[in-house]
């Protein structure tokens, strides 16, 4: 998993409450298994016609945010169904760090595991910061200090849970915490294979 520090960027201002999973990746690309080509699609109903083509009003199909790493978004976003696609197509599109007054639980639970950042803010000092993000504006996020600097140069402290935090910082996910114990589990399995050998044929 990649490793989250620090990030500064244009921050892209979707507001927008109540954003489901199915409108972050629609149902019928969640076929594949890989976590990356999914980009592509994300939020497909608000960035393209039904003939394909851009929807010039959508913020992340503006020349300014086009490139945008961070999001700010409405309440509970991230609702709906669990899929773990919704975190793989924003990621793959280049979101690192959403920031919103509340998220789902399972969609908050799957940026962490994916190395992307979801920080919750009071929604009236989001909506601000949405008032703040012009073209040619950016936003500084420290995840070891836990601080924002807005686009006008003013500081934000965040809350983020010590082990998301540590996980972020050092790039793991729950396979690379399971290595990290890996010779215990072989000793463990050594020893479980001197006692109960029929384990083990």
């Amino acid at each position: 998993m990649d490793k989250f520090t620090q990030l500064q960027s244009i921050a892209a201002p979707l507001p927008r409450s109540n954003v489901d999973t199915d409108l972050i990746i629609p149902q019928k690309f969640l076929k594949t298994i890989k976590r990356t080509g999914l980009g592509q699609h994300v939020f497909l109903p608000l960035r393209f016609h039904t003939d394909g083509s851009e929807q010039d009003d959508f913020v992340l199909n503006q020349p300014a945010f086009r490139n945008a790493k961070i999001l700010l978004v409405g309440d509970n976003f991230g609702c709906g169904s669990s899929r773990e696609h919704a975190a793989w197509a924003l990621k793959d599109f280049g979101i690192r760090c959403i920031i919103a007054p509340g998220f789902a639980d399972i969609f908050r639970a799957n940026c962490f595991r994916n190395g992307m950042l979801p920080i919750e803010l009071p929604g009236a000092l989001l909506a601000t910061m949405m008032d703040e993000a012009l073209p040619g504006s950016s936003v500084k996020v420290d995840l070891k200090a836990q601080r924002i600097t807005r686009a006008n140069g003013e500081c934000v402290d965040f809350s983020i849970d010590p082990f998301h935090r540590r996980c972020l910082l050092q790039g793991l996910d729950e396979i690379s915490l399971t290595l990290q114990k890996e010779h215990l589990i072989g000793e463990f399995e050594a020893r479980q294979a001197r006692s109960q050998p029929w384990l083990y044929p």
